[in-house]
């Protein structure tokens, strides 16, 4: 707690103020003695920074702006007794192209989904903690699969990282439950990680929520312990591992399925929020403190469509509205007292299958559509990105940009990621990524925001060779790291995908997209994206301008920014060509060295027969090689690793400092097809943990 304490007294302005209020209304207690979840529900209410004391008034008391705040400011490391396991460096990882820190078999066709995501609970803010630890981090995966006798439908693992080897193996299953369904939808965890929340099904098609208390070395994969539900009044004081269930019911106390929609956990008010089959949602309260129970007056549940199902919601405690879609395209706002306002059809194609984005700071919702139902793609539909005020009016059709060509019958689009900009910013400016081209092979999109309006998209990487699905897309950024800040989005495609350690299959991949920033210092060798979507390196060290530069955005030229020389490295790439012997290269071919490097050509010949040239590896610096002469242009700013099937969406870990043990650093999903699961043994769906920042 002093070190938390520390850290708040260095921020200032409304953000501060913000932070303080928030301890001194009694929160200050629970981060100490709770700690931080992180799911699929803490991408889809966010916060710009608050601008105003108004603006202040409305999140000082919110947990998630709390959430919030400490990952993006808060550092984690070992604790003191685990000094002696910290010594190997997050770069063995990328030295030695390890394809993950560890690949857990969940099962013979298990996998989450590709919108569904694993859940991560971390009980200090400023320590990562081993299986030795009374309260170890921990990670929640769903298998996707029918619970059995054998087969656990949940999982939880802990001894994640892998400078806890002295603790026993990496990972450890922490504990394993049959809970007698099938969950298709992400998992959360109370905000002091002792509960699990989900949404399961049966062979009867009846939508189950289940609150589940989990008990440290219960259960293994191949023999889980089966779970049977206690009353919800007995729940509370049940002794764990135990849980209880609610049958999803519509008015007419009819069983609801729900095979789409992910549990929202409003940790302020104790409730639950959940769609499901034909457009019902559902309010649970007492959720993870009191009874268990579903709301059945008041409004709720309440049917919000015409019966097509919905995809996940998400709370606003901002306007105190639910916003949630269906999978007709239409997208709702849903009042406390269950009044519901629609807007126009905004998806033609898969219907809306991601929650919506809430930026409750500045009052603006972003909705993502995979087939607009318009001709200005190339004379057919858009893939499209809309924005919403939160209270907007029946029937409107929202603000849209258009993310690349759709299909009568799309891929989905799912939901993208604000970067460390935007959430730093006092008006809403920054950039949201997003995956699109649902119609043809995927591409990661910029769309710059400016003061809360969504301006012209910049068209980045192509992602795949072929037509195919793109996961969700999840964005970390590291003040702390070696070499100076940096910041990385990650997505995932379901096959073809172009990383280089892919081999045309299913395939994770990262993008640096650190952005530039004025009268600030930089070290040779650190990168930013600029505003044409290519990679800048820092050739000459120094303090860049007071406004940006106008960027050079030809190939191994230099672009003038105060003291700063800026290097182009080129366009984002999924991939790159590897060097080879004896081979004829033109002027302006790149591809990646020995030392992970990019190298340009500046002088076009046949490069030296047998191995590699001796690089030089100086930014900036030259290599000749046979008649071949090379440029240095910086670190490679893109990693890949092979995911069968594509990945599950993506939940990111700590952000480390340099001398962080190995491991701490990380990123965790599902495979969606089997492969050889490394570190378990057989071949399966794999629960995934990779490094951030050197995923080959």
């Amino acid at each position: 707690m002093t070190g938390s304490i520390a850290r708040i007294r260095t921020v200032t302005g409304v953000m501060g103020l913000v932070i303080v209020g928030w301890f001194l209304t009694g929160r200050a207690a629970q981060p100490a003695s709770e700690g931080l979840p992180t799911d699929w529900s803490h991408r889809h209410v966010i916060f710009s920074q608050p601008a105003n004391a108004e603006q202040a008034g409305r999140v000082a008391h919110d947990p998630r702006y709390w959430q919030q705040w400490v990952r993006q400011n808060v550092v984690r490391v070992l604790q003191d007794e685990n000094q002696d396991s910290m010594r190997p460096s997050l770069h063995r990882v990328a030295d030695q192209k390890t394809q993950a820190d560890w690949s857990e078999d969940l099962g013979s066709g298990a996998n989450m989904g590709p919108g569904n995501f694993p859940a991560k609970y971390t009980f200090q803010l400023t320590n990562a903690t081993c299986s030795n630890a009374p309260a170890p981090d921990y990670v929640v995966f769903s298998t996707g699969l029918t619970g059995s006798a054998g087969q656990p439908s949940v999982v939880g693992f802990d001894n994640l990282y892998s400078g806890c080897i002295s603790f026993g193996a990496v990972p450890t299953v922490y504990w394993a439950y049959n809970t007698g369904g099938q969950i298709l939808t992400s998992p959360v965890i109370s905000t002091d990680g002792k509960q699990v929340a989900f949404v399961q099904t049966n062979v009867a098609h009846e939508g189950t929520l289940v609150l589940l208390k989990w008990a440290a070395g219960s259960g293994t994969l191949s023999s889980p312990v089966t779970l049977t539900p206690v009353t919800n009044s007995a729940y509370r004081n049940c002794t764990a591992p135990c849980m209880t269930t609610i049958l999803l019911k519509d008015k007419s106390s009819v069983d609801t399925d729900d095979l789409t929609s992910s549990v929202f956990p409003d940790y302020s008010h104790d409730t639950i929020w959940v769609g499901g089959a034909l457009g019902w949602l559902h309010k649970i309260t007492g959720a993870f403190q009191g009874t268990p129970a579903e709301a059945t007056t008041g409004g709720f549940p309440v049917q919000v469509g015409t019966g097509n199902s919905l995809s996940s919601p998400a709370y606003d405690p901002g306007s105190g509205f639910v916003f949630v879609g269906d999978y007709g395209g239409f997208f709702y706002r849903v009042s406390s007292t269950g009044t519901v306002t629609a807007s126009a059809q905004v998806d033609h194609g898969t219907g809306l299958v991601s929650a919506p984005i809430v930026d409750t700071t500045s009052g603006k919702v972003y909705v993502f559509s995979s087939n607009d139902n318009s001709t200005s793609c190339s004379g057919g539909p858009c893939a499209a990105v809309y924005q919403f005020p939160t209270n907007f009016s029946g029937g409107a059709a929202g603000t849209e940009v258009t993310v690349g060509a759709s299909a009568l019958s799309p891929n989905p689009l799912y939901e993208g990621t604000f970067d460390a900009n935007y959430l730093a910013s006092i008006n809403a400016t920054g950039n949201l990524y997003v995956c699109g081209n649902t119609g043809g092979p995927p591409v990661i999109y910029q769309i710059p925001v400016a003061a809360g309006v969504m301006k012209t998209p910049v068209a980045g990487p192509v992602i795949s060779n072929t037509t195919t699905g793109c996961s969700p897309v999840t964005d970390v950024a590291n003040p702390n790291a070696a070499g100076g800040a940096t910041e990385w989005f990650f997505a995932g495609t379901q096959t073809q995908g172009l990383g280089n350690s892919c081999a045309n299959g299913g395939c994770a991949m990262n993008f640096k997209n650190q952005q530039w920033k004025a009268s600030t210092s930089y070290v040779i060798g650190q990168q930013v994206l600029d505003s044409h979507f290519q990679v800048q390196t820092v050739h000459i060290a120094g303090t860049t301008g007071a406004t940006a530069p106008t960027w050079n955005t030809t190939l191994g030229l230099l672009t003038n920014d105060g003291a700063v020389k800026w290097v182009d490295q080129g366009p984002h790439s999924a991939g790159h060509a590897q060097w080879a012997a004896t081979h004829a290269y033109a002027v302006n071919a790149e591809i990646i060295d020995s030392n992970n490097n990019i190298e340009l050509v500046i002088t076009a010949g046949t490069s030296r027969a047998g191995t590699h040239p001796a690089w030089n590896a100086n930014v900036y610096g030259t290599t000749t090689d046979g008649t071949v002469h090379w440029r240095n242009m910086g670190a490679v700013a893109t990693a890949s690793i092979a995911a069968a099937g594509g990945t599950s969406g993506i939940i990111i870990d700590n952000t480390a400092s340099s001398g962080t043990m190995a491991g701490a650093s990380q990123v965790y999903f599902t495979t969606q097809s089997n492969q050889v699961c490394a570190t378990s043994g057989g071949t399966g769906g794999c629960a995934v943990q990779a490094s951030q920042s050197a995923l080959q």
